[in-house]
Formats: structure tokens, C-alpha cells, sequence
């Protein structure tokens, strides 16, 4: 909407005002929506028993990841702040966290790379062949600092987390070099700053996120 504001004395105008209503976004689809077209998705690759426990909800605490997948819940979170890319980036979105799900699914307690040829495959299944590790929508990136940092004592690889690890946790490359993909002690990741009150400081953005 155009406004003008006039002298009082005079015809011309003063100043130009340009005021335009916001654009008014679609509704939200809901989570039992999405979960029916994933079911779909999943039915149609023969994946059932992952279909019958799948659980699909938005979380509005999430900030700079648009999606995450968690396999132990059977579980994708969805950040709500897709509603302003449109229905077509929600679909993506879907299709790419639960590529995650059908990749572990199928690998069962083997380890797998998060987007490695397993998750490939799976989007190629999913029909979103050819899709990126992380999402390039304008949202906004979380600066973490990482204060702990672990290393492979074998390979010498570097990992600076944000929590301390609680569990026994390896190296990937090596397992899958040295040990066909499964845990072994020998690869186990060490804390390596000696103090951790340090921070190793690192810019984190998910997709899944």
C-alpha cells in the first residue's frame, strides 16, 4: 500500500511512505500429515516395521537445523521456520531426515556414515536423488563452543565436541577401515586438551539434521 504525505500549504507531496502488507504465510501442515505421507514413503520400500513406529513432530526450540532424525526414537523433528519456504522445503526436508532413518534401518547395528552411501541410497529411494548434506535456507547459524577435543589415537583425526562423551565412542574412518564398519577398543577416541575449561571454538549448522 502507497501512502503520500503532503505540505500543508502546497500539492506536492513531502515525503513518499511505501507500506506493503506482509505476506501471509500457508498454515503449518500437521504432524499427523506428514506422517502419513511418510508411512507411505516407507511402505513403498518395503520398510514396515520402521513405518509402524515412526513419530513425526515440529519443535520450536530448534534454531539453526531445519530437521533431525533420531533412530533409537524412530523420531524426525521439524523446525516450524520451513513454513516460510513453502510447502515444497518441508517435503524436502521430510524425505532427507527420514533418508536417515531408512539408511540405519536397513545398515541395523552396523555403523554407517551420516551421509554416506547408505543415506544416498535412500534418497535416491525416497525420490529426492542428488540431495545435499546440509541445507543452504536462510536460517539462523548457531555459534557453539566446543570445549572438549577428543582424537583417534590411531589416525590422529581431531573431534571437538560441545558435551563431554559418556560412552564408549570410536573412530568411524578407522572402524570401517580396519574392523568391517564395528566397534573396536583399539580406535577408541581419547580427550586430548588437557584442560577442558578451554574452548575450542567452531561455528555448527545443522540440517539434521
Amino acid at each position: 500500500m502507497l501512502s503520500a504525505s503532503r505540505k500543508r500549504n502546497g500539492s506536492q507531496p513531502n515525503q513518499l511512505e511505501f507500506c506493503f502488507d506482509a505476506a501471509e504465510l500457508p498454515p503449518l501442515p500437521a504432524a499427523d500429515e506428514l506422517l502419513e505421507e511418510a508411512v507411505s514413503l516407507l511402505m513403498a520400500v518395503n520398510a514396515y516395521k520402521l513405518a509402524e513406529h515412526l513419530r513425526i513432530q515440529w519443535n520450536a526450540r530448534m534454531r539453526s537445523a531445519v530437521g533431525r532424525a533420531d533412530y533409537r526414537h524412530a523420531l524426525i523433528l521439524l523446525n516450524p521456520a520451513l513454513q516460510r519456504f513453502g510447502w515444497g522445503e518441508i517435503d524436502r526436508t521430510l524425505r532427507h531426515e527420514l533418508a536417515h532413518l531408512l539408511a540405519q534401518f536397513r545398515a541395523g547395528r552396523r555403523r554407517i556414515s551420516p551421509h554416506g552411501a547408505e543415506w544416498r541410497q535412500a534418497c535416491r529411494d525416497l525420490r529426492i536423488e542428488g540431495e545435499q548434506a546440509c541445507h543452504k535456507l536462510p536460517v539462523a547459524v548457531r555459534h557453539i563452543s566446543r570445549r572438549f577435543l577428543y582424537r583417534c589415537v590411531n589416525c590422529q583425526r581431531k573431534f571437538p565436541r560441545v558435551r563431554r562423551i559418556r560412552r564408549a565412542t570410536a573412530c568411524l574412518i578407522c572402524c570401517r577401515k580396519f574392523a568391517d564398519g564395528k566397534y573396536d577398543e583399539r580406535f577408541r577416541l581419547h580427550l586430548a586438551n588437557s584442560s577442558p575449561g578451554r574452548r575450542v571454538s567452531s561455528v555448527f549448522s545443522e540440517f539434521s539434521q
